[in-house]
């Protein structure tokens, strides 16, 4: 069976859009391939700046011929219901073959779909991938009508086998396809001829291009960490930058340069936004003293010398860049030692934060005065918390972060510390917008977590009280984020907070039990990473408190760990056989089955036995519950499991006499009440 390896070389393909492009004509082409009726064995995407590659092994020579057998219209149907058949069909009334059917003679028809050569169907697929390929962006050139991310050069389509190598036959808009390539676009240009993909990669390698995006990641990585070594400093770790960077370049060289004095004594943070987002460059530190001394760039081509024409073309545009924040960072410095923090944040009441939410500075108060409601609950002095909620956002104003937008919050807590204000404070500046994803760090410091906490609840009820929610996939106001970092800063911190009453104190007027919703569905989304059922959340979701996370987390915790026993999962059955029973019976005779099960009714010794195992866990379950020890309770109850066996195989619940009837089934309600206790297991699920 042959190999396919497809090329499409063009101009420089966006960093940010290869990985995409890559997952996305695997997909298509070999779709489009299964769909014609070719087979594959296994097929792998690659890329460069100026390259999409899709290498298919063990693809079908042609598909396979196909018959298929359709039922028509009887024998003595209307002329024009077999007309319409036979067009349907492409055939002939001769060509109909008539069978004997129960109600009479049928036709059919037996259609033949002849098999075609791959390379007919290659050809097809592609050039409709080609036309119809879902860029971001793309572009058209020249005179032509085709649309590519950047103008595409040349195809390479290669069907090769122990035969040997031939083209696909294949054009699209003045492109033939053809069975050479090109090298790196400095060290090696000129076009060449390959026979497959073993020889691709080794003649590209040859050509100075590393073909696999993995591969050039590990080459500046291994380089850049080994460079630092030498002169005893570490690369800041950045694995977004490792991939753009690797996206931008054949034939990654690493060069590593020293950052000039004057600019040693800015922020680390600065630094490494500026030279990250202007340049593409790491970030190296001294780590004795955690400061950034120096840089990693990557260029795309060796040099004679070494790579100090480049660096030093570099230094001078970094000199540039850095002489802008170390302005913006010394006056927003002089404003805040003349005026303060609060004056520095000021002008945010002219800044609209929403259209129907007011200000910045509206929206200031409203944070100001629920972290000084949240304070006391989380270990935090109200003044201080309010000091600190008054000046987390003044730094939206200062010119720095007016130039780097993700550096709001860190900027603001080094302007604190410059303020002069207390270092509960500059730590909540820094702080207040985390948790900013699941990985991100959690405040634990009372004031960094009274404001973090109101920052985020202020904004789920300001929207949900404007009717703004997440739908869907969208969620253009990061609600879902700021859900799932209020119940990460109160699991992390085991905070017992009702949700409830905090929104009703930020007085937006938002319907707090569709909100209290959307953040149990939030909880299971976060639960799932530590192997909790939905249905188990559920579960305890249906007890009271269910606005408490942490009792709620609790309660799961405990339940999950009492389903994994055999005696739990028993026991679930035996409750759900007695709730069953229990609303059969009170919707057959109308009444509620709730009360006045008596032991001196009990006819047998198993039933005698779950009387009294029900007392027994009926006086542990209930201070367990209360003293929220969960795993006590839950225990209690799996000492059920044994007498509700042991009675449902002993007794016969519809007894004849219908004294002995109604208190068996009052004991049924008396399980299911017990049950009910510890949390709601009708909601489980098997």
């Amino acid at each position: 069976m042959p190999d396919l390896l497809i090329e499409l070389f063009s101009e420089e393909i966006p960093a940010r859009m290869q990985a995409r492009a890559r997952e996305d004509l695997k997909k298509l082409v070999t779709d489009g391939l299964v769909e014609a009726g070719l087979t594959y064995g296994h097929a792998h995407a690659l890329s460069t700046p100026r390259r999409l590659c899709l290498a298919i092994e063990g693809l079908s020579a042609e598909s396979p011929t196909l018959r298929e057998e359709r039922k028509g219209p009887a024998a003595g149907a209307p002329e024009k219901a077999i007309e319409g058949f036979l067009r349907s069909t492409g055939l002939t009334l001769d060509q109909l073959e008539l069978r004997d059917e129960k109600k009479g003679q049928v036709y059919f028809a037996v259609v033949e779909k002849p098999g075609r050569k791959a390379p007919e169907i290659i050809a097809e697929v592609l050039e409709r991938v080609i036309r119809t390929f879902p860029w971001p962006k793309s572009m058209r050139w020249g005179m032509g009508g085709l649309r590519w991310v950047r103008p595409l050069h040349s195809i390479l389509c290669l069907l090769s086998s122990e035969a040997g190598a031939e083209v696909v036959p294949f054009e699209i808009e003045g492109i033939v396809a053809g069975n050479t390539t090109e090298g790196h676009r400095f060290m090696a240009p000129g076009r060449f001829a390959v026979s497959g993909f073993d020889d691709y990669c080794a003649k590209l390698k040859a050509a100075k291009v590393v073909l696999d995006s993995a591969e050039r990641e590990a080459i500046i990585w291994n380089d850049a960490q080994n460079l630092a070594f030498s002169r005893g400093l570490e690369v800041v770790e950045d694995k977004g930058l490792l991939a753009e960077v690797a996206g931008l370049v054949e034939c990654p060289v690493v060069l590593m340069g020293a950052i000039a004095e004057d600019f040693l004594g800015l922020p680390p943070e600065v630094l490494q936004t500026s030279m990250k987002e202007h340049q593409k460059f790491f970030s190296v530190k001294n780590p004795a003293t955690g400061r950034i001394e120096g840089f990693v760039t990557v260029a795309n081509r060796e040099t004679v010398d070494q790579g100090a024409t480049i660096l030093k073309g570099n230094l001078k545009v970094l000199s540039a860049r850095l002489s802008d924040a170390k302005f913006f960072w010394e006056h927003d410095l002089r404003i805040v030692k003349t005026e303060g923090l609060e004056g520095m944040g000021a002008g945010l009441a002219n800044v609209t934060f929403h259209n129907k939410l007011g200000s910045q500075a509206a929206r200031i108060e409203r944070i100001e005065a629920l972290a000084r409601e949240i304070a006391p609950r989380v270990g935090a002095a109200p003044d201080l918390a309010a000091e600190a909620a008054r000046v987390v956002k003044a730094d939206l104003r200062s010119a720095m972060v007016g130039e780097f937008p993700e550096l709001q919050g860190v900027m603001g807590g080094y302007y604190a510390r410059a303020a002069g204000l207390p270092a509960a404070v500059a730590e909540a500046c820094k702080g207040h917008y985390s948790p900013l994803g699941p990985s991100d760090a959690v405040p634990v410091e009372p004031v960094s977590v009274a404001v973090a906490l109101a920052d985020k609840i202020d904004t789920l009820t300001g929207f949900w009280a404007i009717d703004e929610k997440p739908t869907g996939s969208k969620d253009p106001f990061a609600l879902r984020r700021a859900a799932l970092g209020v119940i990460r800063l109160i699991l992390t911190n085991d905070l017992r907070l009702n949700l409830l009453e905090m929104f009703e104190k930020s007085n937006s007027g938002a319907d707090a039990g569709d909100l209290l919703g959307f953040f149990h569905d939030r909880l299971k989304v976060h639960l799932k990473d530590q192997n909790i059922r939905h249905d188990v959340i559920d579960a305890v979701l249906a007890m009271p408190g269910s606005d408490d996370l942490c009792l709620v987390v609790k309660r799961a915790e405990a339940l999950a760990e009492f389903l994994k026993a055999e005696d739990g999962e028993n026991l679930i059955q035996g409750y759900k056989r007695a709730a069953n029973i229990l609303a059969q019976a009170e919707a057959k005779d109308g009444v509620e089955y709730s009360f006045g099960a008596d032991a001196k009714f009990a006819e047998s010794d198993a039933e005698r036995a779950l009387f009294v195992a029900l007392d027994g866990a009926e006086a542990a379950i209930g201070p367990a519950m209360a003293a929220e020890d969960f795993g006590a309770a839950m225990g209690a109850m799996a000492g059920l499991r044994a007498p509700i066996d042991a009675f449902f195989t002993a007794v016969q619940i519809n007894a004849e006499n219908p004294i002995v009837r109604r208190n068996r089934l009052n004991l049924l309600s008396r399980i299911r009440q017990i049950c009910l206790s510890v949390a709601d297991l009708g909601r489980l699920e098997g």
